[in-house]
């Protein structure tokens, strides 16, 4: 049930649209910067996330409405990585590396 909550979350949210880019087929997505604040696409819950309002605009940077969907209290408890499969378009590992990248320029937790 809980996977169905999850993806009913996720659907709704449009990626957001594609740039043609000149990069090679072969790069990777450039590694994460460590975590200055603690946070973590791999190890911080969601609701932790968005319960600091600096977290929460990095969600909503990335992916646009997440914070506001009807069912993203179902997914709290969850981490961003975790609920990646539920939408492995939209939740692809460049936006967590982006996002990551933006939660490591954060100030630091107290």
């Amino acid at each position: 049930m809980r996977a169905f909550a999850v993806a009913a979350l996720l659907l709704p949210i449009a990626p957001a649209p594609a740039f043609a880019q000149a990069t090679p087929t072969s790069a990777a997505a450039p590694a994460a910067a460590p975590a200055a604040t603690g946070y973590s696409v791999e190890d911080t819950d969601i609701g932790t996330l968005l319960d600091d309002p600096a977290a929460k605009a990095v969600l909503d940077k990335h992916m646009p409405g997440f914070s506001t969907k009807d069912q993203i209290d179902m997914a709290r408890s969850m981490t961003l990585k975790g609920i990646q499969q539920y939408a492995p378009d939209m939740i692809t590992d460049r936006v967590l590396s982006d996002i990551q990248v933006d939660l490591s320029k954060l100030p630091a937790r107290k």
